[in-house]
Parts: C-alpha cells; structure tokens; sequence
C-alpha cells in the first residue's frame, strides 16, 4: 500500500474506534468492544488495575501492546509528548506522575480520537493534559522541548518510522529518555498480512524486524537504545481479536503457518537517550 493510503486506512479504522467506542481495530467487524475486555487486555500487558481504574471512562481502548508510563520513570515537573495519544489513556496516567507542575501533550492524527481524548479530559479534570492534532511523522511540537516521548504500540503504524524517530529526537530535550512499547518482528510476514488493511490498522502490518526497528532508533541520533523488556505477543490480543479473526478467515493460512507467525511476533519496550 502507498503511504497516504496507509495513512487514510488507519485513520478511518480509528475514527470508528473513537466514535463506536469500543476497543476494536477492524473496521469490518463489531464482535468485541466492551469495557471489560479493554480492562483484561490492558491487564495482561502491564497495567496495574489501580492505574485501570484511575483515568476517565472511555479512556482505555484496549488498543496498547504495553505499559510505558511504568518505565517512563516519570517526575513532578516534566513535559511529556505521547505520540498518537488515541483517547487519552496514558497521557492521564502521565499526568498523575507529572504532577500540576508539569505536562503531557497527546498527539493523534484522528479528530474523532482527539474529541474523545478532549472529553475525557474535561470528565477527569485534567488541566495539565492538552491534545494535539498532528501526525508522529511531522510533530506539533518546538526543538528541544520536552523531557520525555513515550507511545504505545503506535509507531508501527507509521510508514516512516525512520522520520518518527528523528522528530521524537527534534522534540526531546538533550539528555531526556524516549521509553516505547511496540510490536516488532522475528521473522518477515508473508506479502498477504503484509497488504492487508485489517492487519494493519490492528498493528500487525506495519510491524518491522526487530532489528531493523533498533537500527532505526540509533539511526536518528539516539544512544543507549536498548530493550527494557520482551515478551511473545499472541496475535489474538492484536486489536482484540478482529485481526487474527481477519488473518484465519480471509487469508486461508495454513495453521502451522499461522503459530509461526505468532511465535515471530513480540511486544518490545524499548528506551533510548538525546
């Protein structure tokens, strides 16, 4: 798929989420959604249920692939830029760590996720949480602004994650932490994942070696990249469900084919200087 048409797809297939406001990444299918199941999701990938509980409801999708506020080691007065912030969920959590006397920016490129996010906010009373429209790739934010860049299974979205990245490093003041979690690869999808618009809007598509991802980090100039944590990612937690649904009913992948898969597939944390 060409960029803009990547672009385009995962912005439609968010706009559903955000208007539907159910915690389900295939546009093409309304079989999951509910609050419980976003809870057991965000559960299962680090999320203590007093942080669950903390936020605003309608702020947790269920759309993460890890907890990188918990690794953000995060302090009373720090700036932190969250990119594709979705529906606000860790940017409230950023902002109890941060404190009055700091801030969290939330940047998505879906109106729809940003007035979702903006009533959220205004349901919990954050004043210290403002929400951006922009895209990861071209961020709304000044040079050396912010102490900490923090996302949540968003980059693989992006077509140009070499271009994420060196913005993430523009924004980041020197010495200041990037701290993600994302979905990377052991091994190549096969081309029909690979072109798919449910796999990629359900974080699967996009997804690069992991290799190739770390490469990408120190390319744009940050140092002391390393990986915090890893862990399998089982493709049915993918965007809860509908992708590995889309994978075995669309695609005809063989089984075995389909496990090899989801045993190439990991969630990464991943923490990086200026």
């Amino acid at each position: 798929m060409k960029e803009e048409d990547i672009k385009k797809n995962v912005r439609e297939g968010y706009a559903k989420i955000a208007t539907k406001g159910k915690s389900c990444c295939s546009p093409a299918t309304s079989c999951c959604g509910s609050e419980g199941r976003a809870v057991e999701i965000s559960q299962k990938i680090g999320y203590g249920k007093d942080e669950i509980e903390s936020v605003p409801e309608g702020a947790n999708l269920g759309l993460g692939c890890g907890n990188p506020v918990a690794l953000a080691t995060l302090k009373p007065g720090e700036i932190v830029l969250d990119l594709g912030s979705g529906a606000g969920f860790d940017c409230f959590l950023a902002a109890k760590k941060v404190g009055a006397s700091g801030k969290v920016i939330g940047v998505d490129m879906t109106p729809e996720m940003l007035e979702k996010a903006r009533e959220n906010a205004r349901n919990g009373n954050y004043t210290n949480v403002e929400f951006r429209l922009g895209e990861i790739e071209n961020l709304p934010a000044a040079d050396n602004s912010v102490d900490a860049v923090i996302s949540n299974c968003v980059i693989n979205l992006s077509p140009d994650k070499e271009q994420v990245f060196k913005e993430a490093f523009r924004v980041l003041k020197p010495g200041c932490r990037l701290m993600v979690s994302d979905i990377v690869l052991h091994k190549e999808l096969p081309e029909v994942i690979k072109n798919s618009v449910e796999s990629y809007i359900g974080c699967l598509s996009g997804a690069i070696k992991k290799d190739e991802y770390i490469k990408t980090i120190k390319d744009a100039g940050f140092k002391d990249v390393r990986i915090i944590d890893e862990t399998k990612y089982p493709i049915e937690l993918m965007a809860n469900d509908p992708t590995a649904k889309a994978i075995i009913e669309n695609f005809n992948i063989p089984e075995d084919e389909l496990k090899s898969i989801a045993d190439s597939t990991v969630s990464i944390k991943v923490q990086g200087i200026k």
